[in-house]
C-alpha cells in the first residue's frame, strides 16, 4: 500500500488558488473605482474652480461693460426734451430699479426665470432639462438660461449656441452673482435687453410701443413687453400683433400662476386691445442738432460717440417756434430763386443757410443748413461764403462812426475813381459827394471804398476782427469795404457780429449749448456767466441801427419789412464773366434777435448762377422772423442811456429859380431862406463839364454867377450846410439856364426836393441808384417816375468762387457787376488789368486761388447773361 505524503492529499470543493485570485481581483476593482471617483471628484472640483476663476477673470477684465450706454437727450430753451441721440440705432434710456413698476419686474421673472431669487446664477434643474432636450434633439437648441446668464451673454458674449459658449456663460453668471446683488442684476438686465425697433431697455420700449413713461403702463402692456425678448422680431406688437397677443397670454398666465396678479387682472389684460403709435421722426431740427453735437464735443472734450452714448442731458438755446418757422420757409420753393440744372439735365437746387441769434446773450435760437437736409448733411449755415455789401457796416461805416471823425451826414466822395490799381464802380452813376446816410441806404460802392481808404484798411480790418469775423491776413486791403474776402464768412459769423449793433455795442460769443449734465444729473459743462465785450460805443451801435433801419424802410432792404422794427443790410456777390451773382445775403435784426441768411448754388458755374439780387434773402428774413417772433410783444429799438440823437441836417431848398441877364451876362439864383445859422453851397455844370463844381458858398439866400460864357448852357443846384459844412442838406431842385433865357424842364428826378439827383440834358438822367436788393427792376427797363430813383445792382463782394462748396476757389476783391435787382455792383476777379470796363467780371484763370495784392483788380467785359436763377417773384418793386 502506498504511503501518502503530506501535501499530496486532495481536498474536496473549490481550488484554494482560485479563491485567492477572485479576492485579489475584487480589491483591484474597488481600488480603481475609488481612484476613478477621486479623479472624477478632483476633475469636477478643478473644473468648477476653473469655471469660477474663468468667470471672475472675464468679469474683471470686462467690468466696464457693466456700464451700459445710454442715449443722450437734447433739450430746448424751455428745458423740453426735443431730440434723443440714437447711436448705431441703439435707443436706450437707463432707469433705476425703484423706478420700474413691481409688476413689470415680476412679469419678467415669471416668464424668464421663476427661481431667480433662489439660485446662485445657474438654475441646475432648468439647465439639466435643457441638456436632456439638446441630447434628444442632437443640437444645442434649448436655452435654460437664467436672467443672470442672459445678462452675462448680452454683456460679455455673442449669441452662438455652443457648449463652450454655454460653459463660459455659466462661469460669468456665477461671477456676476458673486459680485452683484439680485437687485443690481435685475436692474441691469431690464436696462440691457433688446425689445426690437431699436429700443433697448424697458424705458425706451415703453415709449416706443405705448408712448408712455414706465409708471403709466398697464398690466397688459407689461405683459407685452415681457413677451418680446424671447424673439423681438416675432413677438413685438407692431410687426406681429397676433403672435404678440398669444405670447402675452402666456406671460399673463404665468404671472397669475405664480401669484403676481389676480384672476380679474389677468382677464382684463387678456381683453386689452393694442393700438400702435406712429414712430416719431428722429430727424427733427436736423441742422441745429448736428451743430449741438459738434459744439458739445468741443466744450467737453468727448468724442462724438461718447456724446451719443453717455446719457448726457444737453440744454440748448433752441427756440422751436423759430426753428420750425425757418425750416418751413426753407421748404417753400417759392421763396427761392429758380433752380439750375446739372450737366445731365437734372434739377440743381439753389441752396442757402440761416442762423438766428439772441441779441442779449448770444444764444443760437435757430439754424437751418439748407433745403431738404438730413442728419449729417452739409450745414450751410456754417459754410463760408462771400458777404458782399452786408460787410459794409462792419468794415466801413461802423468803424467810421466809432472813430468820432464821421457822422451820418458827413459828405463822402462819390466821384468815379481808382484807388491805386483797385477800381470799384457804381452801377447808378456818380456825383461829387453824397452824405454817409445816403451811401448806406442806397448801398453805393465808391463812397464806401473812399471812406475806408481815408481811415486806412487796417481800421476796418481790426473793427471786423473785434466782432469775431474770421478774416485772413490777406484781407488787409480796400476790397473788404465791399465784402471781398479771401475765405468768406458764414451766416453764423454774420449773425453774431450784427448782434453787437442791436446790443448797445456789446458782443457775446454765439453758442447753442447752455449746460450739459451727465446721466446722474451732475454738471459737466456750463456756459456760465456771459463774457460780453464792448466792441463799439453805444452811440455807434445806436446810430448804425438808425442807418440800417433806413435801409429797410427806404433802401435796398425794403422786402425785409415786417410787423415790427427791423434794421439790416443786403449783400450780393457777383459771379465772374456774367452779370449774375454767386451769393445773395441779408443780415438784419429786430430788438430781440439777429438773423443772417444767404442763398446760392453749392457750386456756381457759368450755367448755374443767380440772376436775382438780395431781395430774395430780405424776403426770406421777413418770412422767417415774423413767424418766429409771433406772439411776442412788439418792441422798439431802445436808445441807450446817455446817447444823444445825431444832429439833423438842414432841409433842402425846394424853390431854386434862375434868370439870365444878357446886359450883365450873369445868372441870378434865388430861393427861400432857411432858419438858423446856415450857409448855401452853389453848384454849377456847364454843358461840356464832366460834373458839377462848387462855385460859391454864400450866407444869404441868393447868388449871382458872373462867370458866364455866351452861347453856353448851365445847370445849377444848391445845398444847405451848417456846423461849418459838417451837416449838409440834400440837393435842391435843379434849374437849367441858356443864354437866351431860362429853361425849366420837367422834374423827372426827383419830385420831392432834396433827393440829391442830377440830370444832364445832354446825356440823359444821371441818377444815384439805391441798392436794389429789395427786388428793383432791370436797369434796361423803364422805371417808375414816382419813385424818383432806380434800384441798382450788386453790392461788392470778393471773388465769387471763394466760399462755394467745396472750398478752394478764388478770393474776392469786392468789385461788382450790374444786376437786375442789385445794389451797386458785383465782384470781379483781382489782377485783371487789361483796361476793360470796370465792374464786369472776367476770370483770370481756370483754377487755383488768386491772391489779393493790396486790393487790386480791374473790371472785364461781361459775357452774355445766361439767365440762370431768375427770381420767380415778379413783384420786384
Amino acid at each position: 500500500m502506498a504511503e501518502h505524503k503530506p501535501g499530496n492529499r486532495q481536498v474536496a470543493g473549490k481550488p484554494k488558488g482560485k479563491n485567492k485570485n477572485k479576492k485579489k481581483k475584487g480589491k483591484t476593482i474597488l481600488m480603481w473605482f475609488f481612484i476613478t471617483a477621486a479623479i472624477a471628484i478632483f476633475c469636477a472640483l478643478a473644473g468648477y474652480l476653473f469655471i469660477i476663476l474663468s468667470g471672475e477673470k472675464i468679469y474683471k477684465e470686462n467690468i466696464d461693460k457693466l456700464t451700459l450706454s445710454e442715449s443722450s437727450i437734447i433739450y430746448d430753451s424751455s428745458d423740453k426734451a426735443v431730440k434723443k441721440l440714437v447711436a448705431d440705432q441703439i435707443d436706450r434710456e437707463l432707469v433705476s430699479l425703484n423706478q420700474i413698476p413691481e409688476k413689470l419686474r415680476y412679469a419678467f421673472i415669471a416668464t424668464e426665470d421663476k427661481r431667480f431669487e433662489q439660485h446662485q446664477g445657474v438654475d441646475l434643474w432648468a439647465l439639466g432639462r435643457a441638456v436632456v432636450r439638446d441630447v434628444i434633439s442632437r443640437s444645442a437648441k434649448e436655452g435654460g438660461s437664467t436672467i443672470t446668464q442672459q445678462l452675462a451673454k448680452n454683456l460679455f458674449l455673442n449669441a452662438d449656441k455652443t457648449y463652450l459658449r454655454k460653459a463660459t456663460e455659466v462661469s460669468i453668471a456665477l461671477a456676476l452673482e458673486n459680485n452683484l446683488t439680485k437687485d443690481q442684476i435685475l436692474e441691469k438686465y431690464l436696462n440691457r435687453i433688446y425689445f426690437g425697433k431699436s429700443a433697448y431697455g424697458v424705458k425706451a420700449a415703453a415709449k416706443r410701443y405705448f408712448g408712455k413713461n414706465l409708471e403709466d403702463i398697464e398690466v397688459a402692456e407689461m405683459a407685452i413687453l415681457a413677451a418680446i425678448p424671447k424673439a423681438p422680431s416675432n413677438y413685438n406688437p407692431i410687426d406681429n400683433p397676433e403672435r404678440s397677443l398669444e405670447r402675452r397670454k402666456v406671460v399673463l398666465q404665468l404671472m397669475y400662476e405664480q401669484g403676481y396678479i389676480t384672476a380679474a387682472e389677468k382677464e382684463e389684460a387678456f381683453a386689452y386691445e393694442y393700438k400702435p403709435i406712429p414712430k416719431q421722426s428722429g430727424d427733427v431740427y436736423t441742422s441745429y442738432m448736428d451743430y449741438v453735437i459738434k459744439e458739445a464735443a468741443q466744450v467737453t472734450g468727448l468724442t462724438e460717440e461718447e456724446i451719443y452714448t453717455k446719457g448726457l442731458r444737453i440744454f440748448t438755446n433752441l427756440n422751436t417756434q423759430a426753428q420750425k418757422a425757418a425750416e418751413s420757409a426753407f421748404s417753400n420753393d417759392d421763396l427761392f430763386p429758380e433752380d439750375g440744372k446739372t450737366a445731365e439735365g437734372k434739377p440743381y437746387q439753389v441752396q442757402g443757410g440761416m442762423t438766428i441769434v439772441n441779441n442779449l446773450n448770444g444764444g443760437i435760437v435757430a439754424m437751418v443748413g439748407g433745403r431738404d437736409v438730413n442728419a449729417g448733411d452739409l450745414n450751410r449755415a456754417t459754410v463760408k461764403r462771400q458777404p458782399g455789401s452786408s460787410f459794409k457796416p462792419v468794415t466801413v461805416y461802423g468803424p467810421a462812426l466809432d472813430s468820432g471823425d464821421w457822422t451820418p451826414y458827413s459828405s463822402l466822395n462819390n466821384q468815379k475813381q481808382c484807388f491805386g490799381d483797385y477800381c470799384p464802380r457804381n452801377l447808378g452813376g456818380y456825383s461829387d459827394s453824397v452824405p454817409l446816410i445816403d451811401a448806406v441806404e442806397d448801398s453805393i460802392n465808391i463812397p464806401a471804398v473812399w471812406l475806408l481808404n481815408e481811415m486806412g484798411a487796417k481800421s476796418g480790418y481790426n473793427f471786423a476782427k473785434k466782432l469775431g469775423l474770421p478774416l485772413a491776413d490777406t484781407d488787409r486791403n480796400l476790397s473788404i469795404a465791399l465784402g471781398g474776402l479771401t475765405n468768406g464768412v458764414s451766416t453764423l459769423d454774420m449773425a453774431q457780429a450784427y448782434t453787437a449793433f442791436a446790443n448797445q455795442g456789446r458782443l457775446n460769443k454765439a453758442h447753442a449749448i447752455r449746460s450739459i449734465k451727465d446721466s446722474a444729473g451732475r454738471d459737466i459743462y456750463s456756459m456760465g456767466k456771459l463774457e460780453q465785450k464792448q466792441v463799439m460805443s453805444p452811440q455807434t451801435a445806436y446810430t448804425m441801427t438808425q442807418l440800417m433801419e433806413n435801409v429797410v424802410q427806404n433802401g435796398s432792404g425794403k422786402r425785409a419789412q415786417m410787423n415790427r422794427p427791423v434794421a439790416g443790410k443786403t449783400g450780393t456777390a457777383g459771379y465772374k464773366g456774367t452779370k449774375g451773382n454767386q451769393d445773395i445775403w441779408f443780415a438784419g435784426y429786430t430788438p430781440e434777435w439777429t438773423a443772417a441768411v444767404y442763398m446760392g448754388f453749392d457750386r456756381t458755374t457759368k450755367d448755374n448762377y443767380l440772376d436775382v439780387s438780395s431781395g430774395a434773402t430780405a424776403r426770406m428774413f421777413s418770412e422767417v422772423m415774423e413767424k418766429a417772433l409771433s406772439g411776442r410783444p412788439v418792441k422798439d429799438f431802445v436808445r441807450p442811456e446817455g446817447v444823444v440823437d445825431i444832429a439833423q441836417p438842414p432841409s433842402s431848398v425846394k424853390d431854386l429859380a434862375a434868370s439870365y441877364s444878357p446886359e450883365e451876362n450873369s445868372v441870378t439864383l434865388t430861393w427861400s431862406p432857411k432858419e438858423g445859422e446856415v450857409a448855401y453851397q452853389v453848384y454849377r455844370k456847364e454843358a461840356n463839364d464832366a460834373g458839377f463844381n462848387l462855385i460859391q458858398t454864400v450866407n444869404d439866400a441868393g447868388a449871382v454867377d458872373v462867370g458866364i460864357t455866351p452861347g453856353s448852357n448851365y445847370q445849377y443846384y444848391v445845398i444847405v450846410s451848417k456846423q461849418n459844412g459838417n451837416l449838409l442838406s440834400k440837393q435842391s431842385n435843379w434849374v437849367q439856364v441858356a443864354v437866351t433865357g431860362v429853361v425849366t424842364p420837367p422834374e423827372v428826378v426827383p419830385t420831392e426836393p432834396g433827393d440829391g439827383n442830377v440830370i444832364d440834358p445832354g446825356e440823359g438822367p444821371e441818377i444815384e441808384i439805391p441798392d436794389g436788393d429789395d427786388g428793383g427792376e432791370n436797369p434796361e427797363e423803364p422805371q417808375n417816375p414816382d419813385e424818383g430813383t432806380v434800384p441798382d445792382a450788386g453790392d461788392g463782394t470778393g471773388n465769387p468762387d471763394n466760399g462755394t462748396e467745396p472750398p478752394g476757389e478764388n478770393p474776392g476783391d469786392g468789385q461788382e457787376n450790374p444786376n437786375p435787382d442789385g445794389e451797386d455792383g458785383e465782384p470781379v476777379v483781382p489782377g485783371n488789368t487789361d483796361g476793360n470796363q470796370e465792374g464786369d467780371s472776367e476770370p483770370t484763370g481756370d483754377s487755383g486761388q488768386q491772391q489779393l495784392q493790396n486790393g487790386n483788380g480791374l473790371a472785364a467785359d461781361p459775357s452774355k447773361d445766361r439767365g440762370k436763377g431768375k427770381d420767380k417773384d415778379k413783384d420786384n418793386n
